[in-house]
């Protein structure tokens, strides 16, 4: 089950523990000084350390060898043991991160109970690093618009802190990719990152799942215990439940809590990174967000882009998508034609990112396995229909138009799309729609057609007043 080190200047009570352990199933090691314990742990990691405070003939003691194993080997739990406990003492230790602190004589049973917790949130620590090391190529940041640029410098700047961040932008536009970003290059990337979505816990288990549970059958930890020293990454924050929500204000603030069922106190060190699709001021005024708790999590408020403001990058993020679902999954390694690129970029996404990628798994699937891939491999957009030769079929409001209305129709729209696709760049929208920039520039305000900022670039849109 695991191979504990249990460090005690008393042999009857090392010997007492190890027998006890031995019983449950575990195997021990056994060390009275400080020396003896360093060379245990230098000849191999253990599961665990029993660590008593006090040693007698030693030159350490109990808090120098924490000090050590936390400095070589932090993702050993150490559990201290004290028949001099103090608060001051265990404030000490805990800070210097040691998992609990045992007053003696302690209760076996109390004793097993901190073991198996510990060492279950040890493993569960060790897991999420290895789903994060896994994930590693989805923490790739890929654009070079300038509304991409503005993410990329703003989640840069909060990666040398410890601020709580908030992301707010559409479904699939990439807000986990953001928070990954952002656990990965700050000095919590040694520890998990644990993300859970508000909106698919079940009601009645949702702060089980948060903060974990005591009763019959044992200690569950709970995703905050699990995420201890990382990031907590919740999605979807708005679907919380308003008590959820009490909770974890309350955590938020004393970064402690109670599992569900128990008595004692957690202590955690988390970093809390959320995201919701919501207008959560709305929430608020709905009662169905509390307004603290609002504060509390959007001390530093980023907005991720929908792919309608970034159109200029969808090139580039297809063609990662192909190379990663090559590697991945084995799919063909094909390239887009210009046509394929420019029709990609034109297309509507409500999906966002997530929907790109899934439309270009679908075609590696479906279509050839060798060549590029051209326009006619790519589905059609919903508001878009053709008839069987190749006619645009026209909607019923167009059909109405007269040829002059349906003209200039036709021109805002195909202007808009080709601005936004080029990132706002008159210039480059010119070149490739054949026209001099001037007289693009007078075929825009005869449109209605204005270029504004927007999360650090440029978009087309549509000036009210000319809409038809």
């Amino acid at each position: 089950m695991g191979d504990i080190l249990i460090v005690d200047d008393e042999r009857d009570i090392r010997e007492l523990i190890s027998d006890i352990l031995i019983d449950e199933g575990f195997t021990t090691r056994l060390a009275g000084t400080s020396d003896d314990a360093m060379a245990e742990l230098g000849k191999a990691q253990p599961a665990l350390l029993i660590l008593d405070i006090w040693l007698k003939d030693s030159q350490m003691d109990g808090i120098d060898i924490l000090k050590a194993v936390k400095q070589d080997t932090p993702d050993v739990p150490v559990v201290i043991i004290s028949g001099h406990g103090n608060i001051e003492i265990a404030v000490a230790a805990i800070k210097q991160g040691a998992y609990d602190f045992i007053e003696k004589p302690f209760n076996i049973d109390q004793l097993l109970v901190v073991i198996r917790r510990a060492m279950e949130t040890s493993r569960l620590r060790q897991e999420n690093q290895a789903l994060r090391r896994q994930d590693a190529p989805a923490l790739d940041m890929i654009g070079q618009s300038a509304v991409f640029r503005t993410l990329k410098s703003n989640l840069e700047k909060v990666t040398k802190s410890n601020g709580r961040v908030m992301l707010t932008g559409p479904g699939g536009s990439g807000k986990e990719i953001a928070a990954r970003y952002i656990h990965a290059n700050s000095n919590r990337a040694d520890a998990p990152f644990v993300s859970v979505n508000g909106g698919t816990m079940e009601p009645d288990t949702v702060e089980q799942t948060l903060f974990g549970s005591e009763g019959p059958t044992g200690v569950q930890a709970g995703l905050l215990e699990s995420a201890d020293r990382g990031v907590l990454y919740l999605d979807e924050v708005a679907d919380l439940p308003l008590a959820t929500q009490s909770k974890l204000l309350r955590v938020l603030v004393d970064q402690k809590f109670s599992r569900v069922g128990g008595q004692g106190v957690v202590k955690v060190d988390v970093r809390i990174i959320s995201s919701t699709t919501k207008d959560l001021l709305e929430e608020i005024e709905a009662g169905r967000f509390r307004e603290e708790l609002y504060h509390r999590l959007n001390v530093v408020p980023i907005q991720v882009p929908s792919l309608e403001d970034r159109r200029e990058d969808i090139p580039l993020l297809a063609n990662f998508f192909v190379e990663s679902l090559h590697q991945d999954q084995g799919l063909p390694l094909r390239s887009f034609d210009s046509d394929a690129s420019a029709m990609l970029q034109s297309m509507l996404w409500p999906g966002n990112v997530r929907q790109l990628r899934n439309v270009i798994e679908r075609i590696l699937i479906l279509g050839r396995q060798s060549g590029p891939i051209n326009s006619e491999e790519l589905p059609a957009n919903e508001n878009q229909s053709r008839s069987m030769d190749g006619r645009i079929v026209l909607s019923g409001n167009m059909a109405t138009l007269s040829l002059r209305e349906a003209r200039e129709y036709f021109e805002r729209e195909y202007l808009l799309t080709q601005i936004n696709r080029f990132g706002g760049n008159i210039s480059r929208t010119a070149n490739f729609v054949g026209m001099e920039r001037s007289a693009l520039h007078r075929k825009l305000k005869s449109l209605g057609v204005v270029t504004s900022n927007r999360g650090g670039g440029r978009v087309a849109k549509l000036d009210a007043e000319s809409e038809i």
